[in-house]
């Protein structure tokens, strides 16, 4: 009668897609299994209970579950279900059920199971991994650290090796006897450019003005300004009486001395419209 439950077993085992295993390295009983409908890395394992060397069902059969990890390792992630040859089928899909109350790690996702030591930890193990970074990571934090450190007591060691005669072998040239690069002399051109221009104005003289920039006459007011010398003091101070303007230049921009410095940007100056006058440079 044994031997005829044991082919019920396989009949139904086989109809489901189950492949037969040559050995059981935990038994003597032949092991079935297959991948889970849904779960990746998931098989379904059965414990057939058929005697490998008599062929007999002596035993019931027993569902588990399995996840494949990594290492291609199984690790146990569910309990047996025993069932008879009847209850077989039942006791499948009971396991495959099962898979989805199984809880999974929170990094790799893998199925977690239940170790030797009594926790729950991932099939995939991978808390090895990142404890091999974290130490391999301090070892060389540490290394360097190692580095550094000698490096700076070499280098206090070798400041204190060196003698005072090391220390003084430069020689320090006093500052009475060192020399300096010649600085440039700015005076001699800046004088040419602010040469002081003159010229004579004496009262009575009919004048105009004209526009200078860098030397150059750039405007003659000739027709639209005209005024009258009034006076001419022995400091250059020239006071007019303008009696016609009708340019755009305000007053207090027309001149008032018989003298101005050479090689400004803008500038004003008197143009005797009376008699021949020259604008000369002093020397």
């Amino acid at each position: 009668m044994s031997k005829v439950i044991a082919a019920q077993i396989d009949n139904i085992l086989k109809g489901d897609k189950f492949i037969r295993h040559k050995k059981n390295a935990k038994g003597n009983t032949a092991i079935y299994s297959r991948n889970h409908p849904t779960a990746k890395f998931v098989r379904v394992v059965v414990d057939s209970g058929i005697d490998l060397t008599s062929g007999k069902a002596n035993n019931q059969a027993g569902v588990k579950l399995v996840y494949i990890n990594r290492q291609k390792g199984w690790r146990v992630i569910t309990t047996d279900i025993f069932a008879t040859a009847k209850k077989l089928a039942s006791a499948i899909k009971q396991a495959e059920v099962a898979e989805k109350f199984v809880k999974s790690c929170k990094f790799c996702k893998a199925k977690k199971f239940k170790a030797k030591t009594g926790n729950e930890v991932c099939a995939n193990a991978c808390w090895t991994t990142w404890a091999g970074k974290k130490k391999s990571g301090a070892k060389k934090k540490k290394t360097s650290q190692k580095i550094a450190a000698q490096k700076t007591k070499a280098a206090r060691q070798k400041n204190l090796q060196r003698t005072p005669q090391q220390k003084s072998s430069q020689k320090v040239t006093p500052k009475s006897q060192r020399t300096y690069p010649q600085r440039k002399s700015y005076k001699a051109s800046s004088q040419k450019k602010r040469q002081k221009i003159t010229a004579e104005i004496l009262p009575g003289d009919l004048v105009s003005v004209e526009e200078i920039e860098l030397d150059n006459i750039t405007h003659d007011y000739t027709g639209s300004i005209l005024g009258i010398v009034m006076k001419a003091d022995q400091h250059g101070k020239v006071d007019v009486n303008w009696t016609a303007n009708t340019s755009s230049l305000p007053e207090w921009d027309m001149p008032f001395t018989d003298h101005y410095q050479g090689g400004q940007r803008r500038t004003y100056r008197f143009k005797v419209l009376s008699r021949k006058v020259e604008w000369v440079k002093v020397v």
